[in-house]
C-alpha cells in the first residue's frame, strides 16, 4: 500500500492550494483519511480528517479556510487550502487506515504519504 501526496508548492499569502493525496496498492477499502502537517520545529500536527462516510473535522487553525473531501472511486484525499497564511507554511502528510487482508486475516493498517512541501510567503 501507497500514498502518493502532491500539489505543494510556493503561494503569496492571501492564496490557495489543492492538495492530492491517492492511495494504490493492495487493500479491502479504505476507513478515514488525514491531513497532518508539520512546521519547522514544531511537532506534527492534524489539520483535517474524513471518514469514510464523508464526516469532516478540523484543526481550530483551519476551520473556515481548508476543506477536505475525498473520491472513493479515486482512492484520493485532497485538501483545498483558501486564504493562506504564513503560518500555514509547513510539509503536509496525507495519512489513512487502510483495511487489508492476507494470510493472517483482516487488518486495519495505518499509512502515511511522502510530505509536500506548502511555502506561503511574499
Amino acid at each position: 500500500v501507497q500514498l502518493q501526496a502532491s500539489g505543494g508548492g510556493l503561494v503569496q499569502p492571501g492564496g490557495s492550494l489543492r492538495l492530492s493525496c491517492a492511495a494504490s496498492g493492495s487493500f479491502v477499502s479504505i476507513k478515514g483519511m488525514r491531513w497532518y502537517r508539520q512546521a519547522p520545529g514544531k511537532q506534527r500536527e492534524l489539520v483535517a480528517g474524513i471518514t469514510n462516510e464523508g464526516t469532516t473535522n478540523y484543526a481550530d487553525s483551519v476551520k473556515g479556510r481548508f476543506t477536505i473531501s475525498r473520491d472513493n472511486a479515486k482512492n484520493t484525499v485532497y485538501l483545498q487550502m483558501n486564504s493562506l497564511k504564513p503560518e500555514d507554511t509547513a510539509v503536509y502528510y496525507c495519512n489513512a487506515d487502510f483495511l487489508t487482508s492476507d494470510n493472517l486475516g483482516y487488518r486495519f493498517l495505518d499509512y502515511w504519504g511522502q510530505g509536500t512541501l506548502v511555502t506561503v510567503s511574499s
